[in-house]
């Protein structure tokens, strides 16, 4: 082929490029449909495709989960991780554009994952996003899957700006006051492991797999289901930590190292053979939940009085958002709902099956800076330059200023979840 052919072959693309972006910027204002925002989420291990228009209802979606896999693996490896969501992203994403009866054509713009996360794994979504913006010449809209994970309940609820909300989950545990779509305060984040971390390990290390009943279980769900079989859910007094910190910090590599150590001196007393699970297994399970939901609890209670002090946010927007994928444990959930309930705050859960990742809350998310052109990219090379990020705070850092105005808290008792 001549290379006058080829300039005028490009040429006409960028023409047609162009003519289509220009359509599309006028059928966004003068059309009185809803956008349609196609969202891909793959910064750990689950393969996602939420299409979601920006009145909140979700047109269709699709997931891979690869939690059967890892539990095998004994934990998450990025290298297995990255290799099936290649195997699986076209074919989740063709799923979702299936069970919404649409084509690529139909969508306004994509919506993708791309911090923070493995990088493995974020990878595949942004790579794909950005091919799927290209050839269907849609705008791209890069997002933060910490961002999505906290606004996802304004989908399914009213819930104006700005709120408090607790994101608890594998990788984060965060505190922070949600502003506005694209601005957030953090007060407090965990300093060592995430909650849901632990939990899984704690669950490895129990071998609470090898029971049966659990043996389908991610580790939070497997801690949570074997709490509920204690006969005694206070034998185990572990410390109380961070309880002397005056800010909204978390810390629960303590929590793992002090069960870590009980479970090898037990394994070493009653001489327990390498598959089998020590005898106060659910008692251990039941005193770590019983731990791990008081320090969240007062974390998030200190938080409260923060924004009391400081008039942070008005009287009759008070709420607390709860979201991740550890906002699932209803344990946790009720001990929150107490504290809200002695606090004056409107307790606000994401719902389940919105808490752990997935391509709708992506969608969603897209659909929320759609809306407010927040973060929107139109231009070629912008969308071909977005790159990937294992670790970003979530917004404005204020942890120091939790701490430097030193509240004191009076902690809410929550005696009443223990009704054994």
């Amino acid at each position: 082929m001549s290379t006058s052919l080829k300039l005028r072959q490009a040429r006409c693309l960028d023409f047609l490029r162009a003519r289509s972006q220009i359509v599309n910027t006028l059928r966004r204002y003068t059309d009185d449909r809803p956008a349609i925002i196609l969202g891909i989420e793959t910064s750990c291990d689950d393969t996602g495709c939420g299409i979601v228009d920006t009145t909140g209802k979700v047109l269709g979606e699709a997931i891979n989960s690869q939690n059967s896999i890892h539990l095998k693996c004994g934990g998450i490896i990025p290298t297995i991780a990255n290799e099936i969501h290649r195997q699986n992203i076209t074919t989740v994403c063709e799923n979702a554009l299936r069970a919404a009866g649409l084509r690529l054509r139909d969508i306004d713009a994509i919506a993708t994952t791309t911090k923070p996360g493995l990088l493995n794994s974020l990878h595949v979504g942004n790579t794909f996003g950005k091919y799927l913006s290209r050839v269907g010449n849609k705008p791209y809209i890069p997002i933060h899957h910490m961002e999505a994970h906290a606004l996802t309940v304004r989908m399914v609820q009213k819930v104006d700006f700005p709120f408090l909300v607790l994101l608890i989950s594998g990788g984060h545990s965060l505190l922070a006051i949600a502003d506005s779509v694209d601005k957030f305060y953090l007060l407090g984040t965990t300093t060592d492991n995430a909650p849901g971390e632990v939990l899984d390990k704690i669950a490895r290390r129990l071998k609470l797999v090898n029971i049966p009943e659990f043996s389908h279980m991610c580790g939070g769900q497997a801690i949570e289901s074997a709490a509920s079989k204690a006969t005694d859910p206070k034998k185990f007094e572990l410390p109380s930590f961070m309880a002397r910190r005056r800010n909204c910090q978390f810390s629960f590599a303590g929590m793992w190292s002090t069960v870590n150590q009980y479970i090898a001196n037990q394994e070493k007393e009653l001489q327990i053979d390498a598959n089998k699970v020590i005898p106060d297994a659910y008692n251990l399970c039941a005193s770590l939940q019983w731990s791990m939901a008081k320090q969240i609890c007062s974390r998030t209670q200190r938080a409260m009085a923060f924004i009391d002090k400081k008039n942070l946010i008005p009287q009759e927007k008070r709420t607390l958002v709860i979201s991740g994928g550890v906002a699932c444990n209803d344990f946790f959930a009720k001990a929150l709902e107490i504290v809200c309930s002695e606090m004056d705050f409107r307790f606000v859960r994401t719902p389940r099956r919105l808490c752990n990742d997935n391509g709708v809350m992506i969608a969603w998310n897209g659909a929320e800076r759609w809306r407010t052109n927040a973060g929107v990219i139109r231009d070629r090379s912008e969308i071909e330059a977005v790159t990937i990020e294992k670790k970003v705070p979530l917004g404005e850092n204020w942890t120091e200023k939790v701490e430097f105005a030193n509240v004191k808290c009076t902690m809410v008792k929550l005696n009443a979840l223990m009704t054994h």
